[in-house]
């Protein structure tokens, strides 16, 4: 294995939930929740997201600190700031980069996820948040994934980093 594979392979940083959020009806407005189900191959219970295996988009993440970025590159005030449930994303995440789960399973409180991409900003959200939300929002619009083993996520679990063994690292 190579230096970078390396470095790619190893993940040392544990996350925490932050935030939790689901969408009852599509376009609806966001439920904060303290606790929220995972169910395997169907998402979080109560979200609108569609269920089946093949729904890259069951859950959506976004890092935690990214909502700093966010608000500074959309000048928004501390009186006036962009919040998670604004994003429309289910969980958000402090402590670790998102994007170092590329291609990783991980686990949050009893449940099991899978990366499946990228969430990308939507024209909803300058919609709804006004101009400039969306290039403020480029990179910084978390992962989607998808539930492996379903269980129950709360505030403050932690998110840890399966090992890679699907790749034949360890």
């Amino acid at each position: 294995m190579s230096p970078l594979q390396e470095l790619l392979a190893r993940v040392p940083q544990q996350g925490r939930v932050r935030w939790i959020g689901v969408r009852p009806q599509a376009g609806g407005a966001m439920l904060e929740l303290d606790a929220v189900e995972a169910r395997r191959e169907a998402g979080l219970t109560g979200d609108h997201a569609r269920p089946g295996p093949r729904n890259a988009r069951q859950v959506t993440l976004i890092q935690w600190e990214h909502l700093a970025v966010i608000n500074a590159l959309l000048g928004r005030t501390p009186e006036r700031p962009i919040c998670a449930a604004d994003l429309r994303r289910n969980i958000a995440i402090a402590g670790i980069n998102l994007f170092s789960l590329k291609n990783r399973r991980f686990r949050i409180g009893q449940a099991i996820l899978e990366t499946t991409g990228w969430c990308q900003p939507c024209a909803k959200l300058e919609e709804r948040l006004g101009p400039g939300t969306f290039q403020a929002m480029r990179g910084h619009g978390g992962i989607t994934a998808r539930v492996l083993h379903g269980g129950i996520i709360r505030l403050d679990d932690p998110l840890c980093v399966e090992p890679l063994v699907d790749a034949g690292l360890e």
